[in-house]
């Protein structure tokens, strides 16, 4: 057994093997199994560290359906949250947008407050957490200063004044003024116990007030959020949160060929101009402590008709220059383009699972190191394997071998792989047609 090896929990180890086979990202265990991309993870942990000392960063990762986008970003997912930042992450769909006549850009607004992580709420929901987390710090932080006991009159001052200087502060943002008021009718509802008036306001902020006049009666704001002024509050919640205790926010979108596959093309262009001014307020400083990264196919990007190239303003930004090429990468440009795992990469990730599939079922006999090597030869002799095979088909074709040698003690990990029965786990890589092409899959 390889000293890198280490025994995974039963729980973990169900998950990532249900999730991988599923064709889906796990959300947990990731580190025990995650291969290559060091340059990629490299290049992103700079701009976390841009972050954390108060910049931004947009970033797209792009690369063909099963190439390990979604899996690139749960893994940074997971290692920021470790930084303490808070993360927001959706998946685009017809009904998420950034930009509709229907509130589909209000739905991915929703979806992303909804997802709010932290480290301690890793599964999200962590709005109302928060908020009272960050009341409890100041009362906790003003007591240890003044020596007053809770309670006392001019301790409450005190934690007024700070929360107030923070409301200050968030008043110079656009939008600012709306979102510290709630703050301070959230912080008084926490002191009263209120309960309603605390879900009036996490209602507000998770953008599910659909009337001003509704608004404005319960809470005093004559502002809702909509689909043309979210993204700015996501920017002064970016702004609060580092206030309240927190690195940092990270927002995650992926799956934004939904925007490629939008029919009307003003619509599309409606878009494309949002995700400009998202990449343009990041790149130009006008975004602080925020991070976003969204994962697309090459052919939502590049494509001149339909895709982010369609739009010269993106196309212009986004184009690759004259000296990048496959295997030498710009990784500090706005995209990274995802490079295939090398045969050696693939043999290093099906050990690790041949392990983690023993331990779960409690078989003694492991894959030799030559069946190991016969599988991703017999995998990488497909024609044209070396430009179109994706991590997520040799990964659910190696675990269902592993399932048929455990179900059936008869037959050998060999007998197997080179029976008639065998067959490849169909390619997403190239399809057959354009309808393919959109079909929709995570890892």
């Amino acid at each position: 057994m390889p000293e890198e090896y280490r025994k995974v929990p039963r729980r973990i180890a169900q998950t990532v093997m249900n999730s991988l086979k599923g064709g889906v990202v796990p959300r947990i265990g990731l580190p025990y199994i995650t291969v290559g991309r060091k340059n990629e993870i490299e290049a992103l942990l700079r701009d976390v560290e841009i972050i954390e000392e108060g910049g931004a960063s947009f970033r797209f990762i792009v690369g063909r359906y099963g190439s390990g986008k979604s899996f690139l970003l749960q893994t940074l997912r997971n290692y920021v949250m470790e930084r303490g930042f808070i993360v927001l992450d959706a998946d685009l769909s017809p009904e998420r947008r950034l930009q509709g006549t229907k509130g589909q850009g209000l739905a991915t607004y929703r979806e992303l407050i909804g997802n709010l992580a932290t480290k301690t709420r890793p599964e999200g929901g962590a709005l109302t957490l928060v908020l009272d987390r960050w009341i409890s710090h100041i009362q906790t932080e003003s007591a240890i200063e003044t020596g007053l006991a809770p309670g006392d009159p001019e301790l409450t001052r005190t934690v007024d004044q700070k929360i107030l200087s923070v409301i200050h502060t968030l008043q110079d943002l656009v939008h600012g003024f709306e979102f510290a008021h709630l703050l301070s009718v959230y912080y008084h509802a926490y002191l009263e116990d209120n309960q309603e008036k605390k879900a009036q306001v996490i209602r507000w902020f998770r953008g599910e007030y659909m009337q001003k006049k509704e608004a404005r009666d319960d809470l005093g704001v004559n502002i809702i959020i909509t689909d043309d002024d979210w993204y700015d509050y996501l920017k002064v919640f970016a702004v609060f949160f580092r206030m309240a205790g927190y690195t940092g926010m990270m927002i995650m979108v992926d799956e934004l060929v939904n925007l490629y596959k939008i029919p009307n093309a003003v619509t599309r262009q409606y878009n494309y101009e949002k995700l400009l001014t998202m990449y343009n307020d990041t790149l130009q400083g006008k975004a602080r402590y925020l991070g976003i990264l969204m994962g697309a196919t090459p052919q939502t990007v590049e494509d001149r008709r339909r895709g982010l190239y369609s739009y010269e303003a993106l196309r212009s930004r986004l184009s690759e220059g004259r000296f990048s090429r496959p295997g030498t990468r710009d990784l500090l440009a706005p995209v990274i383009r995802l490079e295939p795992l090398t045969a050696e990469e693939m043999l290093v990730l099906c050990e690790k699972l041949s392990h983690m599939h023993r331990d779960l079922y409690g078989y003694t006999r492991l894959c030799t190191t030559q069946e190991l090597s016969d599988f991703i030869r017999t995998e990488y002799s497909r024609i044209g394997a070396e430009q179109n095979i994706t991590p997520r088909e040799v990964i659910r074709d190696f675990i269902e071998l592993l399932d048929l040698a455990w179900q059936h003690p008869d037959q050998t990990f060999s007998d197997l792989l080179l029976s008639d029965a065998f067959t490849f786990t169909p390619s997403s890589a190239v399809p057959d047609s354009a309808d393919e092409a959109f079909s929709e899959f995570t890892l």
